[in-house]
């Protein structure tokens, strides 16, 4: 995003950056197993739990890095992860400008032995990240490569939020 874009979100919300951006917060999807999508603790941090490439109920993006899904493709599922975690992080905290700082981002990439550029692909929800929350986007993080993943995704998420 250029510096001009970003000035002109500055006093913007959150959400409103997303929509200013072209996304939008889809339903918050229910877990597929016993477990919730984020957890707050006493010491005003949330744990978001692992998130594909789903829109709400809609999976977008499948296939494996470095085999049937391109470098770009794999960037876009991964926002459109980041979009699922941070749809879930609203309905835990209620506003996303609760946000202190984006902590850590946790990224499991679905690929090949031989494919070498997880971070690359992770970036698709850094920049994201960065352009919603600014500074406060800004974040520690590990990308690795996954033999395999839930329902075929060629990424899976998980975030540690502080907030305010």
């Amino acid at each position: 995003m250029s510096i001009d874009t970003f000035k002109s979100l500055k006093g913007a919300t959150p959400e409103e950056r997303l929509v200013e951006l072209g996304y939008r917060l889809p339903e918050r999807r229910s877990p597929v197993g016993n477990y919730t999508g984020a957890v707050s603790t006493s010491d005003n941090m949330v744990f978001v739990a692992g998130h594909g490439s789903f829109e709400g109920k809609t999976q977008t993006h499948k296939g494996k890095l470095g085999a049937d899904i391109s470098i770009e493709d794999g960037k876009d599922a991964a926002r459109v992860a980041m979009i699922s975690a941070l749809s879930s992080l609203k309905g835990e905290i209620g506003e996303l400008s609760r946000v202190k700082r984006v902590v850590r981002v946790f990224g499991m990439i679905n690929c090949t032995p031989d494919f070498e550029r997880q971070p690359e692909v992770l970036d698709g929800a850094s920049d994201l990240l960065t352009s919603i929350f600014g500074d406060r986007g800004v974040h520690a993080r590990c990308a690795v490569g996954f033999v395999s993943l839930p329902f075929g995704m060629p990424i899976e998420l998980e975030a540690v939020i502080e907030l305010e």
